[in-house]
């Protein structure tokens, strides 16, 4: 298998899994694994949930404090904050959406995997429009952690 450095794709080995019941009630996902200085995040954080020891660490969460509230994704510069909650069969993703064009709330759109693979399809559930445009797709539950981008089809 090829690293992260040669193809810029976070494998999710490298990342720090919520307990499943963390994920029912929703927590950030954090795939910022480079350390650079930058810490929007854990400035942002209502619950003081992220923690860096350095300002060059990688963000890592206490997901027993983590809301959900989606801040982290609305400030990091990298594109690199996720909210995933499961509930009923159904998994709702939040993520940062800087592409053209926008969706509508309730549009289908195309679900993808972090290589921009097609791995099904989702609803847009909510926008919330910012610098950074955040959007929370419904996605089928065993692709909670598979889906981090979408594709808009209009």
């Amino acid at each position: 298998m090829r690293s992260y450095e040669e193809t810029g794709v976070v494998d999710i080995g490298m990342l720090k899994m919520p307990a499943e019941e963390q994920l029912r009630k929703g927590v950030a996902i954090t795939e910022c694994i480079q350390p650079i200085p930058c810490n929007p995040c854990k400035e942002v954080c209502p619950t003081d949930a992220i923690k860096m020891d350095d300002i060059n660490d990688p963000p890592d969460i206490d997901y027993e404090k983590c809301i959900g509230c989606s801040l982290c994704v609305e400030v990091c510069p990298g594109l690199a904050m996720f909210v995933v909650r499961k509930r009923k069969g159904k998994a709702q993703i939040t993520l940062p959406y800087e592409m053209l064009p926008m969706p509508e709330r309730g549009d289908i759109v195309k679900a993808l995997d972090r290589e921009g693979n097609v791995v099904g399809d989702a609803k847009v559930i909510a926008i919330k429009h910012g610098r950074t445009n955040i959007i929370t797709i419904e996605v089928d539950e065993e692709l909670a952690m598979v889906v981090r981008n979408i594709r808009v089809e209009k």
